[in-house]
Order: C-alpha cells, then sequence, then structure tokens
C-alpha cells in the first residue's frame, strides 16, 4: 500500500494556541510587562490616550493607585481647623456650634483639646428632644486613634471593617495633629463626593435672624466689607478673626464685643489661639436688645 502523497499543505499547522504563545512572546519582548506603579500609570495613561479608558475610569484606578503611596497626614483636616465639641458644657451651648458647622460627627474633649474622649454623632442628639438636660457622656462613642504614618489603602481596610468613619490623627509625640474621614480618603479615589450641605461649604456669613448673622473667623475681609458695605483694612489681615484680634491686647474670648461701621461684632466661639465664630448686629438692634435684657 503506498503512502499519501506528501505535500506542504498536508503538513500539521500551528495551533492557535501556538500562535498566541509565540506572539504574547514578542509583545513581552517588545513591550514587558509592568514592573512598579510609574509602569502601570504608562499603561493606563496610553489606555486613555487611545480612549480605551474613559476620564472618569482612568481618574479613578489612577486615585487608587495613589492611595497607596499617601498617609492619613498628606490628607487629614490639621488640628487648628477641627471643630470639636466641649464635653463640658451643656447642650444649649454646643447646639448652635453642632447646627452652623452641619457635620455629622464631632471629636469631643475634656479641659483640653488634645485630650480627646470620644465621638458624638449628631443624630444620637435626636434623644435630647425630649430630654434637653440629658448628658451628653453616655452618648459619646469610643474615638480611633491613628498615627500620621498610616497608609490611607490601610486606612481605608480598617474603617471599613470596624464600620468606624471617622480617625483623630496623632503625631509622634502624642498630640492631637488632625482627623481624617472615611469620606476624605475615599475622595482620593474617586474625586469630590458633594452632598446637601456641600453648597454651602465656600459661605463663612450666615444670616440668622433680620437683622443678624454668623460669621465664621475665617471670613475674608473682602467678602466681609462686600456682605456688609464695610471698609475693614484688609492690607495688614487677610480675615475678619485676624482684624478682630489685632483690636485687643489679648486673644478674644467669647463674649468680647467691637462695634465697627454701624454693626456690632461679639466673639460667640473662640480657643486659646484665635477667633472662630462672630455673631453681627446692626448697631442700633444691639442696643435696643441691650437695653431690654438690662431694664
Amino acid at each position: 500500500m503506498s503512502e499519501p502523497n506528501s505535500s506542504p499543505d498536508s503538513e500539521p499547522r500551528p495551533s492557535k494556541a501556538t500562535n498566541k504563545s509565540i506572539f504574547a512572546r514578542i509583545v513581552s519582548l517588545i513591550r514587558p510587562e509592568p514592573e512598579d506603579r510609574e509602569d502601570i500609570k504608562a499603561v493606563l495613561e496610553a489606555a486613555h490616550d487611545r480612549q480605551v479608558l474613559d476620564g472618569d475610569a482612568f481618574a479613578m484606578i489612577s486615585g487608587a493607585l495613589d492611595v497607596a503611596n499617601q498617609t492619613a497626614g498628606d490628607i487629614m483636616v490639621p488640628r487648628s481647623r477641627m471643630d470639636m465639641l466641649d464635653i463640658s458644657k451643656p447642650l444649649k451651648e454646643l447646639l448652635p456650634e453642632i447646627i452652623d458647622t452641619g457635620h455629622s460627627r464631632f471629636p469631643v474633649y475634656e479641659n483640653d483639646r488634645d485630650n480627646i474622649v470620644g465621638i458624638l454623632l449628631s443624630k444620637d442628639l435626636l434623644l435630647t428632644i425630649t430630654n434637653p438636660a440629658i448628658d451628653l457622656r453616655p452618648l459619646v462613642r469610643p474615638a480611633v486613634f491613628i498615627p500620621e504614618t498610616k497608609r490611607l489603602n490601610v486606612l481605608l481596610h480598617e474603617f471599613r471593617s470596624s464600620r468606624n468613619h471617622l480617625a483623630i490623627v496623632i503625631n509622634e509625640h502624642g498630640g492631637t495633629s488632625g482627623l481624617v474621614t472615611m469620606e476624605d480618603v475615599l475622595e482620593q479615589i474617586v474625586g469630590d463626593i458633594e452632598d446637601e450641605f456641600d453648597e454651602d461649604a465656600a459661605k463663612t456669613i450666615f444670616k440668622t435672624g433680620s437683622n443678624s448673622w454668623r460669621a465664621m473667623g475665617i471670613t475674608e475681609i473682602e467678602t466681609f466689607n462686600e456682605a456688609f458695605g464695610t471698609d475693614l483694612p484688609h492690607d495688614d489681615y487677610d480675615t475678619l478673626g485676624g482684624w478682630f484680634t489685632a483690636q485687643f491686647d489679648h486673644i478674644p474670648r467669647r463674649g468680647d464685643t467691637l462695634d465697627h461701621g454701624g454693626l456690632s461684632l461679639t466673639v460667640v466661639g473662640a480657643d486659646a489661639k484665635r477667633v472662630l465664630w462672630l455673631h453681627i448686629q446692626h448697631g442700633d438692634q444691639a442696643a435696643t436688645a441691650q437695653t431690654e435684657q438690662t431694664s
């Protein structure tokens, strides 16, 4: 029996798997697999340029990579800007600050701002509707303390597993450096997360009555002058609190008052270093209120 005629066409052809393997090897020689984050970012940028990844996807993946290199100290709200509650004060004194700031969680301290004893959730204050004289101490929850060097990817995992949404950042000496929230970490990945309060985030002056306002100490002088038609100097001072403090020979305290341009400005919130909040009222209205209080 004769053997079948052999021809080039009858020789076995390489399988698709073999072809793919050879092609993958050639590609790997031309363009090696990424070896570090910079290589990965280069691949992502190339994919974005070719429109394989849209802008949002590219930003989120890049943000996720960056989070691993960032620490709590990189994104924390610094101590000087933390809104904190003094547990020794009665609720009626704390409520204006709680309402004005609009936070859902507050660090709570006792005697000294470095002595943070826990976290108070605004929703827990619903209990005070029926009992305004309630003791706040049982409502205070344990605080989570982390070092400035805590990696954000590790912190995010801890936030998710512990169901905490806020951590107090401390320095190497045990002092308070600032705070960081789960939202702060997530925003490093997905960008700014806006909520119903963000529209007012840039506002520093709030109307509280027909002729009264509350202003933050960090209100820029130009903003204040524009809002009230005043002429506070802005060559030497940038903020309302800075100007107010310069008029005294001491750091202003709660209750300190100044009159300027037909307005009466009274400190309603301050710490050991600066003015936090001022109550503002037209001078004649303030005089009338003072007369009524003393009569």
